[in-house]
């Protein structure tokens, strides 16, 4: 089998078992019985040995996820926004509410083929792949493989931290100056650079937008983080707090903007959407 993504274990804060490391490591692998299920398929390498659900996780060691055997994929025909489309890969808008993936038929990735060609290249993927995943209720971009090389490469991008991501997030209360938050999850380094863009004033309660630009890749790492410092993002059901203004509304963090090399032409790609109507309208309560 071919082995479609590949991770090197940094050094770690505590002693930790592969299936509670590896979960948020793999876009393809986005639940803890979806990991079992890869370990117990004999899809998941320990220094290129299969692994166990018993491996314990040490620095240094590599973690690799082989390609499992191709199944017939329900098409979710969704439309989807396309930013940039060519025989390697493409990037497009995730909607909010939308799973990227998982056990799920209304999911991004089964609406993909609806919207994407297949490749014409010979080590082509049968179906497009994102490299990457927002949660269900966060709207922005999503980069996606279309072959098996171009798959590779854009993980060990994600990889080395040369993929930039930025979002915007509406917060409870005031984030003062730009910095940087470097608090652990899961026992494993997480970074987030944040700065403050805007002050609101709504029924007597002061609100920022907030630009974050993680450096690593972890499970809810805005969110959480935010939410670490007192900064909990609107509408958020897991970190948040009880909304008054915002009652029954959408998570407020959004992908704004990705920027790579092209893994195989080496060009500079830059994308940038428009920050939904949602949160450009908070402007009529724009603290002076």
């Amino acid at each position: 089998m071919n082995i479609i993504a590949s991770h090197t274990v940094p050094a770690i804060e505590h002693k930790i078992r592969l299936q509670e490391y590896a979960i948020s490591i793999f876009p393809q692998v986005n639940s803890r019985s979806a990991l079992k299920k890869a370990i117990a398929k004999k899809l998941v390498l320990l220094d290129g040995e299969k692994a166990t659900t018993a491996d314990w996780i040490h620095p240094g060691q590599k973690i690799e996820l082989l390609e499992n055997e191709i199944q017939r994929r329900e098409i979710f025909k969704f439309t989807l926004e396309i930013l940039y489309e060519d025989e390697y890969l493409a990037v497009v808008h995730k909607p909010s509410g939308i799973p990227t993936n998982g056990n799920y038929f209304r999911t991004l990735e089964n609406a993909l083929p609806y919207n994407l060609s297949v490749s014409n290249l010979e080590d082509a993927l049968r179906y497009p792949v994102p490299v990457h995943r927002l949660d269900n209720p966060t709207a922005g971009i999503i980069l996606v493989a279309k072959t098996r090389k171009v798959q590779q490469a854009l993980h060990s991008s994600f990889e080395n931290q040369s993929i930039h991501k930025t979002y915007y997030a509406v917060v409870h209360g005031q984030l003062q100056n730009a910095l940087t938050q470097n608090a652990s999850i899961d026992s494993k380094a997480a970074t987030t650079i944040l700065e403050p863009i805007d002050n609101f004033k709504i029924e007597d309660e002061v609100f920022s937008m907030v630009k974050a630009k993680p450096i690593t890749g972890r499970t809810h790492q805005i969110r959480i983080h935010l939410s670490k410092m007192a900064l909990p993002i609107v509408g958020d059901a897991i970190y948040g707090i009880e909304e008054r203004y915002f009652q029954n509304k959408n998570l407020y963090l959004f992908s704004s903007g990705i920027s790579f090399e092209h893994p195989i032409t080496s060009e500079e790609m830059k994308f940038e959407l428009k920050l939904p109507k949602r949160f450009r309208n908070l402007y009529r309560h724009k603290l002076s």
